[in-house]
C-alpha cells in the first residue's frame, strides 16, 4: 500500500459511514474540528518524548494518545447511527487521573504561565490546541449535533492535560510560575 493517494490533490478527503465513503471539503468544520485532534495527538506525543514524566503519567498520556485516534474515528464518521467510541467511561477515567495528579501538586490559587519543562511546556500546548478542537466542534454541531460525548470529552481533556502539565513540571523539579498582570 502507498502512502500517497493523491485522492486529496485537489482539496478534498473522505469521510466514511453507513452508506459507504464520502467525499468533502478539507477546510469543512469537521475536517479542521478532526485535524486539531489530530495535532493535540502529535502534541501529547512530542511531550512524551522528553522522558521527563513517570510511568504513570506516562501510562495515562499513552492512554489519551489512543482515546484521540479514536475521537478523530468518531469524528469522520458520517453515519447517524454510529457507535461512539469515546464513552462516558473515557470522561471518567479523567476526571479521576485530574483528582489523583492534582493531589499530588500544590494548590493552585492564581494563574501560572504555560512553561518550565519541556515536556510540561509541549502539554500546554497540547491543552491549547484541545481547546481550539473544543471551539472547532462546538461550531461543527451546527451541521451535526451528534457528538455532544466528543465534546465532553474534550473539555474534561483539556483540563487533565493542564494538570499533567503542571505534574510534568513538578517531576522536573520545575516550580509553576505564577501570572504577573
Amino acid at each position: 500500500m502507498k502512502i500517497y493517494t493523491k485522492t486529496g490533490d485537489l482539496g478534498e478527503t473522505s469521510l466514511w459511514g453507513k452508506a459507504g465513503m464520502k467525499r468533502t471539503r478539507k477546510d469543512s468544520a469537521r475536517v479542521r474540528a478532526y485535524g486539531a485532534v489530530d495535532e493535540a495527538n502529535a502534541w501529547v506525543g512530542l511531550a512524551r518524548s522528553y522522558g521527563q514524566i513517570d510511568p504513570e503519567l506516562d501510562h495515562m498520556l499513552e492512554t489519551v494518545q489512543h482515546r484521540l485516534f479514536s475521537l478523530g474515528a468518531d469524528l469522520s464518521n458520517i453515519n447517524p447511527e454510529r457507535e461512539n467510541r469515546i464513552n462516558e467511561s473515557h470522561i471518567a477515567d479523567l476526571e479521576e487521573w485530574i483528582d489523583r495528579l492534582d493531589g499530588a501538586l500544590p494548590p493552585l490559587k492564581k494563574f501560572i504561565l504555560p512553561g518550565g519543562s519541556s515536556g510540561s511546556s509541549a502539554l500546554q500546548v497540547a491543552r491549547t490546541v484541545v481547546r481550539r478542537a473544543e471551539r472547532r466542534l462546538v461550531s461543527f454541531l451546527d451541521d451535526d449535533c451528534g457528538y455532544a460525548i466528543q465534546l465532553k470529552f474534550l473539555n474534561r481533556l483539556s483540563d487533565f492535560l493542564f494538570v499533567a502539565a503542571r505534574r510534568a513540571n513538578q517531576l522536573a523539579g520545575r516550580d509553576d510560575v505564577l501570572a504577573d498582570f
